[in-house]
């Protein structure tokens, strides 16, 4: 009797670094299940995935801002059968302007996803988990939770939280066999810069990396049970600096860096 592939389910995975970890699982032989809005790019990618990797994939198309979206994914990561062993929290969006400029409503919508759903899906997948003494959960950061991030005042909030959460639930979970890893990236090229209003241009080409480097560092050192991926020596230099720094000098640097808005 074969033995059953792990199956991972990927939240915002129809492009970007969500799509890469939909890739990069099922190039390692993994099931899939990945969750986005767009049902037809999920679709497009797990047609492309099953018949290039031989893998099933399970399409969830949901908002995970909506109470039910969330449902349907919390269901799924409680469900016995087949079990999921890699939860990839990697759904969500930024915002760039001056705070007091831009609609709350997209703030809470950002928080809702950027926050809530880490949490609840978190909350959803470790139980089992635990039980069986195995799997994992890997949650999307950003380099930007090492500091404050001016124009990015809510996204910056929200991975602070995440990487907060990370560590606490790693540390929670040590010795269970189950292991939290947060994921820090700095620039990705991805739709990220562009969905957040945010010019690509406005930053070196020298600080950018692939989606595909990024989660390739970051599926090494969940494999090592690592507590925290920095991806790349240039972003794990500037993690150094932010966290040595007086946020009263980092966020000084920050927002003399970043584009000014009028």
């Amino acid at each position: 009797m074969s033995m059953a592939k792990p199956v991972a389910l990927v939240t915002g995975a129809s492009s970007g670094i969500g799509a890469a970890f939909a890739r990069a699982l099922a190039a390692r032989g993994d099931d899939l299940v990945i969750v986005a809005r767009d049902e037809a790019r999920l679709e497009e990618l797990a047609e492309s995935l099953e018949k290039e990797r031989g893998c099933e994939v399970e399409v969830l198309a949901t908002d995970l801002t909506s109470t039910k979206g969330m449902g349907v994914v919390e269901a799924r990561l409680e469900a016995a059968e087949p079990a999921v062993d890699l939860l990839v929290n990697n759904a969500g969006f930024g915002t760039y302007g001056k705070f007091a400029q831009l609609p709350r409503e997209a703030e809470a919508r950002e928080i809702r996803l950027n926050v809530l759903a880490v949490m609840q899906l978190s909350h959803a997948a470790l139980p089992a988990m635990v039980e069986r003494g195995e799997g994992g959960i890997i949650n999307v950061s950003s380099l930007a939770c090492y500091q404050p991030t001016p124009l990015n005042a809510t996204y910056g909030g929200t991975k602070a939280f995440v990487t907060s959460f990370s560590h606490a639930l790693h540390e929670e979970l040590r010795g269970t066999g189950v292991n939290v890893m947060v994921l820090c990236p700095g620039f990705t090229r991805t739709e990220f810069q562009e969905r957040a209003g945010l010019e690509s241009g406005a930053v070196p080409s020298f600080m950018w990396q692939s989606a595909e480097a990024v989660v390739s560092a970051a599926l090494r050192a969940y494999d090592h049970g690592r507590a925290v991926c920095i991806p790349g020596p240039l972003n794990q230099a500037g993690a150094v600096f932010s966290s040595a720094m007086p946020a009263g000098i980092t966020r000084r640097i920050a927002g003399a860096v970043l584009p000014r808005v009028e």
